[in-house]
């Protein structure tokens, strides 16, 4: 396998370089976010970065910088929240920068899921197209990389969403040094059921007036204290390089694909 083309590494020269090989760029998003006792704030940006390192090392695209804000919607210690209109303005904004230097396939990769950011970040992707009706050529996508592991898919089935089993699995093959297994722990009972049946359970909603007009208030639960939504059981790294070999081959051949649609 190549070396991956990282941005962050890379200088002006080697970039010119670079372009005449590839027009295709990743750009890993992730978010600095709760996942529980046993995991640091930084899981998803690890997830997003490590797979988009491992396609690019297969294909030869280039990898930019992560994000590391996005929006959770949580508020337990250390998570840091940006809006999900800034988050997605800013991400039409390194749009607009990465086409102005060249690149012509831009490849938006969630490291981090959440309702209300997936959507945004599809917002991102269309209203950057539809605005800048002078560029042409340009193609954007927005790729969820759970949805490249048929492995991790089956974490949806299980109600495993967040900082459980898979994620844990994931941070033990890219980094056991950062994995705490023992002072790994759930929520209530009460709590974890809810969170696993909908990942969207730790939000409370309330209204003034029961009306379809009346927007509601949400917040988060004050009955959850830790956020892992899933299991902590049948945990491995050897679950988690399967995750990330599926991820990284199925995006670089995602890659080709572009590449070969709009060369």
């Amino acid at each position: 396998m190549a070396t991956a083309k990282q941005m962050f590494t890379m200088t002006v020269k080697e970039m010119r370089e670079g372009l005449q090989e590839s027009r295709t760029v990743i750009v890993p998003i992730g978010i600095t976010e709760q996942h529980g006792n046993h995991l640091p704030l930084s899981v998803d940006v690890h997830n997003a970065v490590e797979i988009a390192s491992r396609a690019s090392g297969q294909c030869g695209c280039f990898v930019a910088p992560a994000l590391h804000y996005a929006f959770s919607g949580g508020t337990l210690p250390g998570t840091i929240n940006l809006s999900p209109q800034v988050y997605s303005l800013m991400l039409m904004d390194i749009c607009r920068s990465l086409v102005v230097q060249g690149f012509r396939n831009i490849i938006l990769l969630l490291g981090h899921g959440g309702t209300e950011n997936t959507r945004a970040t599809h917002d991102a992707a269309e209203m950057f197209q539809r605005l800048s009706p002078d560029l042409s050529g340009i193609s954007v996508s927005v790729v969820p990389f759970w949805e490249l592991s048929p492995t991790y898919m089956r974490s949806m089935d299980e109600g495993d969403f967040h900082a459980a089993r898979y994620e844990t699995s994931m941070m033990l093959y890219w980094h056991p040094e950062l994995v705490k297994m023992d002072e790994a722990v759930l929520d209530p009972p009460a709590v974890v059921k809810d969170l696993r049946e909908d990942p969207d359970g730790y939000l409370v909603k309330t209204k003034a007036l029961d009306h379809p007009f009346v927007e509601a208030k949400l917040t988060q639960r004050t009955d959850m204290h830790v956020g892992v939504m899933g299991a902590l059981d049948d945990i491995s790294p050897e679950l988690g390089r399967q995750v990330a070999e599926e991820a990284s081959a199925a995006l670089a051949d995602f890659f080709r694909q572009l590449e070969a649609a709009n060369p």
